[in-house]
């Protein structure tokens, strides 16, 4: 089956040598969101709870662009800088789901790029 890329302006533009999502076998695999705004690519200055805010208008950007929706997602995995954010992180993520309830991982890491505090990437079931 081949590979279609998904290439959206409601999420921050490719910073490296990838995509913004990529279709494949009826399933979108989305690259990591942080908070960079889209139309300037920008790094958020914020908090927590603001980087996350934008973390998920981007993932829903890249989300929808491949036709999909946010009960479609099947698997989500979140990297925190500090496991410390969790409860602010997935009262935010948890407001964007609404009733969707995919597989999820959290894990810390030691850093994400631009110094984000928060990045979040998806596995969206698109074949309808």
């Amino acid at each position: 089956m081949p590979i279609k890329h998904i290439q959206t302006s409601d999420a921050p533009a490719a910073i490296g040598p990838y995509s913004q999502g990529v279709v494949c076998n009826g399933f979108l695999f989305t690259a990591g969101q942080i908070a960079l705004d889209p139309s300037t690519g920008a790094m958020s200055t914020g908090d927590v709870a603001a980087q996350a805010e934008i973390v998920m208008r981007n993932l829903q950007g890249v989300i929808a662009a491949a036709g999909a929706g946010w009960g479609d997602v099947v698997k989500v995995t979140i990297y925190l800088h500090d496991m410390a954010h969790f409860s602010t992180v997935n009262e935010i993520y948890s407001r964007w789901l609404g009733e969707a309830r995919p597989a999820r991982s959290t894990v810390q890491v030691s850093g994400l790029p631009r110094g984000a505090l928060v990045e979040i990437d998806a596995v969206v079931n698109v074949a309808k």
